[in-house]
């Protein structure tokens, strides 16, 4: 190997060119930069709408790269056996990526860099999906937190470093590999008819992640703390789908909260907490990643939980028909757009796991198939957290009441309004374009006449209750 050997870089959840450690370091070496993307099991293992939306992620990435002179090489298979041949193409004497922090990739990661290195050829990972690499924030005694408030002062005052620039263009080798077909990938195939009405609401791609980061810190930061939970308002950053995929990094993130902060916008600390709830989120499942797959509080385990996904009334939560408006203007709105609003993804699982007594891994799996921004870590912790078997849970006996949350977050019924035809003499386009998304299977219009409740909201919790307290004794 020589020291103008091309080097790989292998991107995954870090797409963009902006502060990218990985790329900074591979652009800054002078040698010439091959990016490549390979569709490996944790890409084919995706859910729906996670898997639509990274193939939109994909093309915005091999976009910009082309507009620098540079291109993205797309390759299937195991990652190891893909970098080995890429290797033996080009003659790459160094793999770069960005770190990933979920068992699965640390496993996968592992091993790539050791048969990398066995063959002599450099393997280098770097920081770039978290503000603080886990294992660097402990506790005053040591060791992981496991309570997110001391999370969020131990990590408040610390600076992540600021941002670094994208590179100017990359040096190209003398001659590409070849690649696949991003289009015969068919990455959106599973979202069938919905793929058309969940694509009009995603902005994909580092210029819309910069544009919606701007558009929040100089329209919404100010109020974002008095207006955050109000679903039908316009008053979030919309981020989330762009952090998932490294559109935008937590440190971009953090650099202008930290801007707003000192400009005296009254939202912006708020806003950062939620960014560090993220990191909260990522520092568990590094530290105890059994929170993935199990109860994170063993003493769970025994709980009585409904595992039946097709139980009636598990299906008219899935499908936003339980008669609760404020349920099912959150799952419609999940259908219609990727995602949901955060208040309304509190109330939505806690009638799940509550109400409906349902087990959180049925919600987390649901999610997962049908969030454009679906995030491994977040979307773990936040069933758990909600459900009460996790960590900092909110206590069981808190059991969110989807109706009277609705008059207090949407007063004037616009989020209802927006999300649910039925009993409009003109509904909205959004409210519409439901039945536009769903399965025709499901067989639904908006004729229909709006469902009963399928359970009692004071049974539904009094059961939940007493459930908890058996379990307690």
């Amino acid at each position: 190997m020589t020291d103008t050997a091309p080097i790989l870089l292998w991107l995954r959840r870090d797409l963009r060119l902006a502060d990218h450690p990985a790329l900074d370091a591979a652009a800054r070496s002078g040698r010439p930069v091959i990016p490549v993307f390979i569709r490996d099991d944790s890409v084919d293992n995706l859910g729906a709408a996670a898997k639509f939306r990274l193939g939109l992620s994909v093309a915005a990435l091999g976009k910009e790269l082309a507009d620098h002179g540079s291109r993205l090489v797309l390759r299937s298979g195991p990652a190891s056996a893909v970098l080995d041949a890429l290797v033996d193409e080009t003659g790459a004497g160094a793999v770069h990526w960005s770190r990933l922090y979920d068992p699965e990739a640390i496993v996968r990661d592992s091993a790539v860099k050791a048969a990398l290195k066995a063959r002599g050829v450099a393997a280098e990972s770097f920081p770039g999906h978290v503000l603080f690499e886990p294992w660097t924030v402990e506790t005053g005694q040591g060791g992981p937190y496991r309570v997110y408030s001391p999370f969020w002062r131990g990590v408040r005052g610390r600076e992540p470093g600021e941002p670094l620039a994208r590179p100017g263009r990359l040096p190209a080798p003398e001659a590409w590999p070849g690649g696949e077909r991003l289009a015969d990938w068919r990455l959106g195939a599973a979202m069938n008819r919905g793929a058309e009405v969940v694509a009009a609401h995603a902005r994909p791609g580092e210029a819309a992640a910069a544009d919606r980061l701007a558009e929040f810190i100089e329209e919404k930061a100010q109020d974002y703390k008095a207006k955050r939970d109000f679903p039908g308002v316009d008053a979030t950053s919309n981020l989330s789908e762009n952090l998932t995929y490294g559109e935008i990094s937590p440190r971009q993130i953090w650099a202008a909260g930290q801007r707003a902060m000192e400009e005296g916008k009254a939202g912006a600390e708020h806003f950062l907490k939620e960014l560090v709830w993220r990191e909260f989120a990522y520092h568990l499942m590094f530290h105890t990643p059994g929170i993935l797959t199990g109860n994170w509080r063993p003493e769970w385990d025994a709980f009585p939980w409904n595992t039946d996904e097709d139980a009636p009334e598990v299906v008219a939560w899935k499908q936003g028909r339980t008669g609760e408006p404020f349920v099912d203007a959150a799952m419609r709105e999940m259908h219609v757009t990727g995602r949901m609003h955060n208040r309304a993804r509190m109330i939505a699982a806690s009638y799940l796991t509550k109400h409906l007594m349902t087990h959180w891994k049925i919600g987390r799996d649901w999610f997962a198939d049908h969030l454009t921004d679906w995030d491994v870590a977040a979307n773990a912790m936040g069933w758990q957290w909600v459900a009460g078997s996790g960590p900092d849970a909110a206590p069981y006996f808190r059991v969110f009441n989807p109706a009277t949350q609705l008059e207090k977050f949407d007063p004037a019924g616009a989020y209802r309004r927006a999300w649910i035809a039925e009993g409009q003499a003109r509904p909205p386009a959004t409210a519409r374009a439901y039945f536009d998304a769903v399965p025709r299977a499901w067989g639904l219009s908006p004729e229909m006449a709006y469902p009963a409740p399928v359970v009692d909201l004071a049974q539904g919790r009094a059961r939940a209750l007493a459930a908890f307290d058996a379990r307690a004794k």
